[in-house]
């Protein structure tokens, strides 16, 4: 990783500092980011056009004005103090900044129609590539919804299968704590900065989810708690997910938000029912009504994701397995995209065409085959690995 210029290691901050720059502009957000990355391919490359160019992309005046100014070295002081609270935060251990450019970069955010250009991560960073599943829920669940969500993750967690969540007080916090007691790392997106705990009395888990899996988040260091954040952020935790399980939910919440997002993002929807008369359990009877899985125990999650459970028996099992055992043993889905990626980088998108397969389908086996160590990433894109 040393060296790599689009990740973070210690002491390696020259080819960040645009992306921070253009992060810090005023009006800026992660479409319009995108959109610039997309017709100008780095932020070098934003940086150097000039106002004219900037205009014609569309951008309001005020934004193409600061980005040229930007792009000639004439910071603000507001940038500059950003800037250097963003440096002062990546000199600790243990933190880290990922671009969406990045090999590195969470393949499943890859393919979500907003994907984040940058996330700020601390903790394990390893974490990022196992499989999750994200649970959400309740900020004020029943007793029953807290028992729930955490027998849940803890039995998830026993079947290799960690949790992605948000940090919040009730469902949110049970599942993180869940996870941990299972023994799986767990992921908590925050909708604030990566230095800022909210709420407050999240204090001690924020520290263990540091010790025991990944805080992640887009939001520049410093970022207070804003209601739009949140469910910007929930997004993400579908984004980065297998499948999004809802433990407790009103039928207007932010749970419902992220199980929105994840139908669209072609993600798994599970919902656990519960009594008629919780009002905390309408919004899991709606979203059964609609299509949801409805899910009793944990193996109704398990038998959506067969690939998954075969895996967690091979991780444990006594014996090593070699490369070309595991390669005999694939599922189908798995064999028809590994048969379509050679020995030259392929792209997801030509893996797409390639297999007939669906974007989801192909980036969840890719995510498989590269925990089986088949396959690696390279220039945003696959090959396979040397058997």
């Amino acid at each position: 990783m040393e060296g790599n210029p689009i990740y973070y290691p210690k002491n390696n901050f020259k080819a960040l500092i645009p992306w921070l720059k253009i992060s810090h502009v005023r009006g800026m957000h992660s479409r319009l980011f995108n959109s610039l990355l997309d017709q100008y391919s780095s932020p070098e490359n934003i940086l150097a056009c000039d106002l004219p160019t900037l205009r014609s992309f569309g951008l309001k005046s005020s934004i193409a004005t600061e980005l040229s100014q930007i792009g000639r070295g004439k910071l603000s002081g507001e940038i500059k103090v950003a800037l250097d609270r963003c440096l002062c935060w990546l000199e600790c251990p243990g933190n880290f900044l990922i671009t969406s450019q990045s090999p590195y970069y969470p393949s499943l955010l890859t393919c979500i129609p907003d994907p984040p250009p940058m996330l700020y991560v601390k903790g394990k960073f390893e974490t990022l590539s196992l499989p999750v599943i994200a649970m959400v829920g309740s900020r004020k669940p029943s007793a029953g919804g807290r028992r729930d969500a955490r027998r849940f993750a803890r039995e998830l967690a026993g079947n290799g299968l960690g949790v992605v969540s948000g940090l919040a007080m009730g469902i949110d916090v049970e599942s993180h704590r869940g996870s941990i007691e299972g023994g799986m790392p767990t992921i908590a997106v925050l909708g604030t900065g990566i230095d800022i705990i909210y709420p407050a009395v999240n204090r001690a888990m924020f520290e263990d989810i540091s010790e025991n899996g990944v805080l992640v988040s887009e939001f520049n260091p410093g970022t207070p708690a804003r209601p739009q954040n949140f469910p910007q952020r929930n997004r993400i935790i579908s984004g980065i997910s297998q499948g999004v399980l809802v433990v407790e939910a009103g039928v207007r919440s932010g749970s419902m938000i992220t199980a929105r997002f994840a139908l669209e993002q072609g993600r798994e929807v599970f919902a656990i029912p519960g009594s008629i008369h919780n009002p905390m359990a309408r919004g899991c009877h709606k979203l059964i009504a609609e299509g949801a899985k409805l899910v009793q125990c944990v193996e109704d999650i398990l038998d959506e994701k067969l690939v998954l459970a075969e895996q967690h028996g091979a991780q444990n099992s006594d014996n090593p397995v070699s490369k070309e055992s595991r390669a005999r043993h694939l599922p189908e889905l798995l064999i028809t995209v590994k048969n379509a990626i050679g020995f030259d980088v392929v792209s997801v998108d030509q893996l797409v065409l390639e297999t007939d397969l669906n974007v989801n389908d192909v980036t969840v086996a890719l995510v498989e085959l590269e925990l089986r160590g088949l396959v690696r990433r390279e220039n945003n894109g696959y090959v396979l690995m040397d058997c």
